[in-house]
């Protein structure tokens, strides 16, 4: 199968080179296992692709969201998740942009080297899942310190990451003029903590992502650690939303290629009364359709990419991409795995498994209805509806 991209050769065949070395036979034993894919996501770090977006001068490649997203893609079309260290990507994009000079130097040339990851980011509440204003974990301040106190939930690679950016409000919302104001971003030292407050409880899921429960009591957090202004987290957050949502983006791409790859070529071998299923036309038209439909979602990642790293907005251009790509990859699973019949739930196809972890980006880190929501209104001009 021939996609009409074929952008940065050299990234793509280096990454496709590293990732030969871990066949679809790791990948199905991770995930067996439930286990994490430690010496996968370390060879991608000793290479350098972690740090892609991490400027020179702090040991990165000083690389845009362009280039990261073909990494992304290309992990996911070799057989592999990115979701296992996606957030190494982002989540160091919120102290790039609003961390002070200290901070970075302290932080990031630790995070390119890979001697700390920083894979995991504590947003998500139990009760306040996309309404995000409405979080209840505290951060109260004490001399020098601040003291958290609360509950996040689905939060990802916390077992496998040494730092954790966390939001929590540090004024009460009745106090607040916009309730988007009085939350803070915090790092947070996660083995230290584990030792003096956090409590970690992991949630076992139908995707092999490590994603867990946190508990705060009285978790004391040095000052020193507050990134940019109190009170400003939200903000902060949202501008690393946008790279998240188009990293996530190229990785359904990648995931909707290596469905389309394997469909295709099945369909051209296996025969059925005679003929190969790929001449039915019942088979071929949804096979287009889901080319069409990737091939579109590609165009419009590419635009989300091209926006961030002109330093423009780009809100609807990563919604839109995560969307389409999502929906894309999630249909071209459904008819590879049809195609398939029987053998598509094999674990051995590896079918079944890729069909897992693509479903679960209809619902993260955006909804699919969320982002709806966000067209209607902001490009409709339709009223707000909740």
């Amino acid at each position: 199968m021939k996609s009409t991209f074929n952008n940065y050769p050299e990234i793509r065949e280096a990454v496709r080179a590293l990732c030969a070395e871990f066949p679809n036979e790791y990948h199905r034993k991770i995930d067996e296992a439930k286990a994490y894919p430690e010496e996968f996501v370390d060879a991608l770090t000793q290479a350098g692709w972690m740090a892609a977006m991490i400027p020179e001068e702090y040991g990165g490649s000083g690389l845009g969201l362009t280039e990261a997203s073909v990494i992304m893609e290309e992990i996911n079309r070799s057989g592999g998740n990115a979701g296992a260290c996606h957030g190494q990507m982002y989540n160091m994009g919120t102290l790039l942009r609003h961390g002070s000079k200290a901070q970075k130097e302290l932080y990031l040339p630790k995070i390119a080297t890979g001697e700390w990851r920083l894979q995991t980011m504590g947003v998500t509440e139990p009760t306040t899942g996309t309404d995000t204003t409405k979080i209840k974990t505290t951060a109260v301040k004490k001399g020098d310190k601040y003291i958290i106190n609360g509950q996040k939930v689905f939060i990802s690679r916390v077992q496998h990451s040494d730092w954790m950016i966390l939001l929590a409000r540090t004024t009460p919302l009745a106090e607040v003029t916009k309730k988007s104001e009085g939350m803070s971003i915090f790092m947070v030292d996660l083995r230290e903590a584990e030792k003096n407050g956090m409590d970690v409880h992991p949630i076992p899921n139908m995707v092999n992502h490590e994603t867990n429960e946190l508990f705060f009591d009285n978790l004391e957090i040095p000052e020193e650690n507050l990134i940019g202004e109190e009170g400003k987290g939200f903000k902060y957050i949202l501008d690393g939303l946008n790279a998240e949502r188009t990293l996530i983006a190229a990785e359904c791409i990648g995931d909707g290629y290596w469905f389309m790859d394997r469909a295709t070529q099945y369909v051209k071998d296996r025969i059925v009364f005679d003929r190969p299923i790929g001449q039915n036309q019942g088979v071929q038209f949804p096979l287009a359709e889901n080319f069409i439909e990737i091939e579109a979602a590609n165009l419009m990642r590419f635009r989300a990419c091209e926006l961030f790293d002109q330093g423009k907005k780009c809100g609807a251009e990563a919604n839109m991409a995560k969307y389409l790509a999502a929906k894309s990859s999630w249909e071209a699973a459904n008819n590879c795995l049809q195609f398939h019949g029987g053998f598509g739930f094999a674990n051995e196809y590896d079918i079944e498994r890729k069909f897992r972890e693509t479903r679960l980006y209809q619902v993260a880190p955006i909804s699919t209805n969320l982002i709806l929501s966000f067209v209607a209104e902001h490009l409709l001009d339709l009223p707000r509806s909740f």
